[in-house]
């Protein structure tokens, strides 16, 4: 499992103990950013312990859980609070760098508030919260339509429209890794990107709170997302309604209203992202061209792919049910996995080769989900981990009794020469 998903389930369960302040959805949303472009650069350094103990250090995607502004009333919605936003990201995939994001607060928390307020269409807004352009401008509240009250939100940001971060932002994701019912991503006429997506609060769906959300990014950089949930917070309340009160138009309608433009007007523009750096060049081929050769020779159909670099997934199936595979292929790792690597579960081959195999159950949720992995780290540090799930996808429930690939046949992905054999 990637180091980037245990992390962030660790930060989400760590985050689910605390009462959340009414913090800024613009936020939430390049919190949503950065893991996506993390999940993408970051690797695997294993375990939930390991993910467990880093959440002390993890600024760069967890940020502050205090401090709020804004005034509002009873039936506030609980947002969670990231760090300040930031305009760029260095080209080795770390931290963020921490820059001010307000403006010169020329739009005030009350002006927001109205804006917000005429953009609904009719029904009662409560409870809302806001703040101006003088730190990162957002607005939300208790919009009730007389079919339940729901939480409604609208963060508004610059960002570096050629940047990564706005095309992550604005990409509907791999359905395989994302747990959501529906998704479209297009450009509008004036070549802004927008996206729509009808989702949910917990990947795993173990409360029914649905989260519908709509990102808009335009050619000048200015970013508006809006978010909304079929109950009157986004989390510790109960489903009020069956869905969210805005369908996909109105969210569009809400995103796109040049209303917002006063307030995006006195924000700062980003600094440019700093241009990616290509990753250095190992000699050794890419882990998803590897794993499916490896797959082919047992004659199993594939059902989708994806991944990139060091990250790569497969989903497999023999008409009795879909199967996940993942794998992480890196270098360098014997000194982070020096004690992940040792104990009684660990078997040294002849080679010097280190094995861990183990057999747990999925850690997303879904039920029933079995998890097999072997985990296997060569002398020079080459660290090959292979997982097989029950499911196609972790975040829902099992489709067969066990994965597809056996746990010798993992051990066979895990431990092939084709890992370490120099690209042709």
């Amino acid at each position: 499992m990637p180091f980037e998903d245990d992390l962030g389930e660790a930060l989400r369960r760590a985050g689910d103990g605390f009462t959340t302040d009414r913090h800024a959805l613009v936020d939430a949303g390049e919190r949503r950013g950065r893991r996506l472009v993390a999940r993408r650069r970051a690797g695997v350094i294993g375990g939930s312990v390991l993910s467990l103990a880093l959440i002390g250090t993890a600024g760069a995607y967890a940020g502050g859980l205090l401090g709020a502004g804004g005034s509002g009333g009873a039936d506030r919605v609980d947002v969670a609070a990231p760090p300040t936003r930031a305009a760029g990201q260095s080209g080795q995939g770390g931290a963020w760098d921490r820059k001010p994001v307000g403006g010169s607060g020329a739009v005030t928390a009350e002006q927001l508030v109205e804006v917000f307020r005429g953009l609904l269409p009719g029904g009662k807004l409560t409870g809302t919260t806001a703040r101006g352009t003088e730190d990162a401008p957002y607005v939300q509240g208790v919009y009730d339509d007389g079919a339940g009250k729901a939480a409604v939100a609208v963060g508004l940001s610059r960002v570096d429209p050629h940047g990564s971060n706005a095309r992550q932002l604005t990409d509907c994701g791999d359905k395989n890794l994302r747990s959501y019912d529906d998704c479209e991503a297009e450009q509008l006429a004036d070549g802004s990107r927008l996206l729509v997506e009808q989702g949910y609060e917990y990947p795993d769906r173990r409360v029914d709170t649905k989260l519908w959300r709509a990102v808009l990014v335009t050619p000048q950089g200015f970013q508006v997302e809006a978010s909304e949930w079929n109950a009157p917070a986004e989390k510790g309340a109960a489903v009020s309604r069956p869905k969210p009160p805005l369908d996909p138009d109105r969210l569009k309608a809400l995103v796109t209203s040049d209303k917002w433009h006063p307030a995006l007007n006195d924000l700062p523009a980003a600094e440019p992202e700093p241009a990616p750096q290509a990753p250095p060049a190992t000699g050794r081929p890419d882990a998803g061209t590897v794993l499916l050769s490896l797959i082919r020779q047992y004659g199993i159909s594939v059902v989708s792919k994806g991944g990139e670099g060091e990250y790569a997934y497969a989903v497999l199936t023999d008409g009795k049910g879909n199967s996940l595979v993942q794998v992480n292929a890196q270098a360098n790792m014997g000194g982070l996995l020096a004690g992940h690597m040792s104990g009684a579960d660990v078997t040294t081959l002849p080679d010097g080769t280190k094995v861990k195999v183990e057999e747990k159950p999925g850690e997303k949720g879904g039920a029933g989900v079995v998890w097999w992995s072997v985990d296997t780290l060569r002398p020079d540090g080459f660290r090959v981990v292979v997982s097989g799930f029950n499911t196609g996808n972790q975040d829902k429930p099992a489709t067969r009794k066990t994965p597809l690939l056996t746990m010798d046949q993992l051990k066979e992905l895990a431990l092939s020469p084709m890992w370490t054999a120099p690209q042709q």
